[in-house]
């Protein structure tokens, strides 16, 4: 394409958010079937973050229990995140690469289509279509990449999320294998699996510099799904809507909003945010392919409660809580401390199983005197993978999941 500008996503969102948060679109409006639904310890949220006010297009939120980093990054409180294993959707972290479509740009939801490529028999589907060929649901932790970036000791760059840029959420939709199967299988020799986004892309610029577009590898065609639904109501535009691709224990980028394409192909796509964007780059140094992929989650925990930034708790019982979770297998158990890992105490695991993508909730019951506690957690899967100390520290300050960043200082009264 002639005479295109360079231009990063992260700029085309300060040019383009404001305009859409003013239209204050989400697909509650867009449809009749909707409903408004229902390393060092951590930093205390700035008074000046906590003062911005919800973008209209999230303005059905629990604004008491978010963090409003940017209008596109919003996070959820460590101590909102609930006592249900489930997030509740206004609860639920926003991370939008790109400005969400429009209710006109979506127009009727059922009509929605995704193009399906790489296949024997290539054809588009509405979600019409694809209610018509099965049907399931599935609980996934959902994890943007940078969840835990403002515990890296480096600072990178880019939204300093602590732990509350991840949601455990029920998905209804339906398998991505048995609409592949519909339609003849995988074709020979296809290695990943490609979704594209279908967000509006402005005229006169590459759209490989900005689409978000993000292809991983074939296998997880098995677990993964299209889903019109999430917790109990129709895909909210804000979180995706009206159809979502669900990868299951890949981290959030690469569970594609609003997706109009899925291709199986014989390359990763040559999208930017695949290119160069979302990898594992070493400190000081630029995302090219030679670099790991940001794709799978790894296993992790942290507290939930009680939370630092609601200052002191008072001596004696205290009931320490928490999520973790195995990203792509069951855990096993969920240690404690209470003294920044010299020495542990096993949790209770609470509440039901909702399958090894879906986190556990953990509890563990002691007896605390005045002072000051650093309460670190640690998970074990069930084929023996240990919660790592320390995750390396990379430019975009990608997976954190050690444990000792994550490790909160509990003053008691």
């Amino acid at each position: 394409m002639t005479n295109s500008i360079k231009i990063t996503r992260r700029n085309l969102l300060g040019a383009s958010v404001g305009l859409v948060a003013a239209a204050g679109l989400n697909l509650r409006s867009a449809t009749a079937q909707a409903a408004t639904p229902a390393a060092s310890p951590a930093v205390a949220v700035p008074a000046a973050s906590a003062a911005k006010p919800l973008p209209n297009y999230v303005s059905w939120k629990h604004a008491d229990s978010m963090i409003i980093h940017t209008p596109t990054t919003i996070e959820t409180k460590r101590s909102a995140i609930g006592s249900s294993i489930i997030t509740p959707s206004d609860r639920l972290f926003i991370r939008n690469n790109l400005p969400a479509p429009s209710a006109a740009d979506i127009g009727d939801v059922n009509a929605w289509k995704v193009t399906v490529e790489g296949v024997g028999k290539p054809q588009a589907l509405s979600i019409a279509d694809l209610q018509q060929m099965g049907f399931e649901t599935m609980a996934t932790v959902l994890q943007c990449s940078g969840n835990g970036r403002g515990l890296f000791p480096g600072k990178p760059s880019g939204t300093r999320w602590q732990t509350g840029a991840a949601g455990c959420v029920m998905w209804a939709g339906i398998p991505v294998r048995e609409v592949i199967q519909a339609l003849g299988g995988v074709s020979t020799g296809m290695v990943y699996m490609t979704g594209t986004g279908g967000e509006k892309l402005p005229e006169g610029i590459d759209p490989n510099a900005v689409v978000v577009e993000r292809s991983v590898p074939v296998a997880a065609m098995q677990d993964a799904m299209l889903a019109w639904e999430m917790n109990g109501e129709p895909m909210p535009l804000a979180h995706g809507g009206p159809l979502r691709l669900i990868v299951p224990g890949y981290s959030g980028v690469n569970n594609i909003k609003y997706i109009k394409r899925l291709a199986f192909t014989k390359e990763q796509t040559q999208a930017a945010i695949q290119k160069t964007g979302y990898r594992m780059s070493p400190v000081g140094q630029k995302g090219d392919p030679s670099q790991p992929a940001v794709w799978t989650m790894d296993a992790k925990s942290w507290v939930t409660s009680p939370s630092p930034d609601n200052g002191p708790i008072k001596a004696g019982a205290v009931q320490i809580t928490g999520v973790a979770m195995g990203a792509l297998e069951d855990i096993a158990k969920v240690d404690v401390s209470l003294d920044g890992g010299k020495t542990w105490q096993v949790a209770r695991l609470v509440g039901p199983d909702l399958g090894k993508y879906a986190w556990r909730q953990f509890v563990l019951a002691t007896t605390l005197k005045a002072g000051q506690y650093d309460v670190s957690t640690r998970v074990t899967t069930k084929s023996g993978v240990e919660q790592v100390a320390q995750s390396t520290e990379n430019a975009a300050g990608y997976l954190n999941s050690g444990w000792m960043s994550h490790t909160v200082k509990i003053t008691v009264a």
